[in-house]
């Protein structure tokens, strides 16, 4: 037996477990055993019923408000311990000494200002979202012409807005409005596309204090340029997708739909010859397990209006489809989408596609020399493949017309790169 994030053992009864219960309350239910030492062994109490007066009394005088628990008396390897159960409650935060607690594996931290923020809008029975915001001169173009084009809207006035849950005549724009407008505070998207590795940066984009529309179009933009190509198959041309676009539009729109709009944090939007990784700050939801968020029968919008606009421009399903389309956009390829999550991030991973039976076998040889996206001479080509002059320029030039690859530069200072 041993502590996890929502057991915590205690040995005796002294004020350092009134953290755990702040954490508990504030952020999940868990339960503290007393009668247990830090490793585990159960040593008992000797006198149960009067820890529990001290566990009730402590609770009572030290916690504000007083969260909801439960004590009860258990028999553990014929030695009597006390557990406290704490649930997670509504009135949040809780509590200790005028302080907020949350669990980070088996320790109590203090919660930072951004998470009490958090918890102070959850008791108020409020997302950050709905909060009024700050800057009430706000411009729609961006999303004005996403509705004229999508959905045959001609003008973005305070009914649309309002139908869209941005705007009161109580409280002007809100939160989710200001994520929309073509300019807020909010951070964005860093786009960053890499060589043979992490320190080679080929390309790079950053979009922050823009509409979360703008946001979407630039990571497509960016997406489009480095993993679609047409391929030429005798007389026929032919569109390729070196990832499904619509696993990367759908694992897009759902970081900018899930995200935690109130951090600081940008999305980050990995693209390398391998994969694209798309990282948005914020974890799963409390209310949805890991299991349940890969298996994809289970939607729990973290900001329910912007998903709302997104889900009337038809860039996402509302009824929890997104993980299951990403992964069935790979049903049929040799590789698949993975998912990972912590307290406060959350990653996709979108494998890249191989084309290759088309390819002759020098084709392919040549084609392997590139896998981690280097750009590379004829020279270098003739050396890692082993293949004479001729050879290898025949392949280069059959891999440039299927689409694989693109020339760079000319004469001496030519270089061939994998598209």
């Amino acid at each position: 037996m041993r502590e996890t994030k929502t057991l915590e053992f205690k040995r005796e009864v002294s004020r350092a477990f009134l953290k755990t219960v702040s954490a508990y309350a504030n952020f999940g239910t868990g339960e503290i055993l007393f009668g247990v030492d830090d490793d585990g062994n159960v040593v008992g109490v000797t006198n149960p019923e009067k820890t529990c007066l001290e566990v009730e009394n402590y609770v009572n005088s030290s916690l504000k408000p007083i969260p909801r628990y439960t004590l009860d008396i258990r028999k553990m390897n014929d030695r009597r311990v006390v557990a406290l159960t704490v649930y997670e409650g509504h009135d949040k935060p809780f509590y200790y000494r005028g302080k907020a607690y949350r669990r980070s594996d088996t320790a109590d931290v203090e919660v930072d200002r951004l998470e009490l923020n958090r918890l102070v809008l959850i008791g108020q029975n409020l997302s950050f979202e709905e909060v009024r915001s700050h800057q009430q001169n706000l411009t729609f173009d961006a999303l004005g012409s996403e509705l004229r084009e999508r959905i045959g809207v001609e003008t973005v006035d305070a009914d649309i807005l309002k139908t869209l849950n941005l705007y009161s005549d109580a409280d002007g724009y809100n939160n989710a409005a200001a994520v929309m407008a073509d300019e807020n505070e909010f951070a964005g998207i860093d786009l960053v596309r890499f060589g043979e590795s992490e320190r080679e940066i080929l390309d790079r984009e950053r979009y922050t204090g823009v509409s979360a529309l703008k946001q979407l179009h630039a990571a497509l933009s960016m997406y489009r340029k480095y993993y679609q190509y047409e391929r030429v198959d005798g007389t026929r041309r032919e569109a390729h997708e070196l990832v499904p676009e619509e696993a990367f539009r759908e694992a897009i729109a759902n970081a900018l739909v899930h995200r935690l709009w109130d951090s600081p944090a940008n999305i980050q939007v990995s693209l390398s010859a391998e994969d694209i990784r798309i990282t948005s700050p914020g974890g799963l939801p409390t209310d949805i397990s890991f299991e349940e968020y890969v298996g994809g029968h289970v939607s729990i919008l973290r900001n329910p209006i912007i998903g709302t606009v997104f889900y009337r421009l038809d860039y996402i399903e509302m009824f929890g489809t997104g993980i299951a389309r990403i992964q069935a956009s790979y049903k049929d390829a040799t590789v698949a989408p993975k998912f990972f999550a912590s307290d406060n991030l959350l990653t996709v991973e979108l494998p890249v596609l191989r084309y290759t039976g088309s390819l002759s076998t020098g084709e392919s040889t040549v084609l392997e020399c590139f896998r981690k996206g280097r750009l590379l001479t004829r020279g270098e080509v003739q050396e890692a493949s082993g293949m004479g002059r001729a050879r290898a320029i025949r392949a280069l030039n059959a891999l440039i017309n299927k689409g694989y690859l693109r020339k760079v530069g000319s004469g001496r200072a030519t270089h061939y790169e994998l598209i």
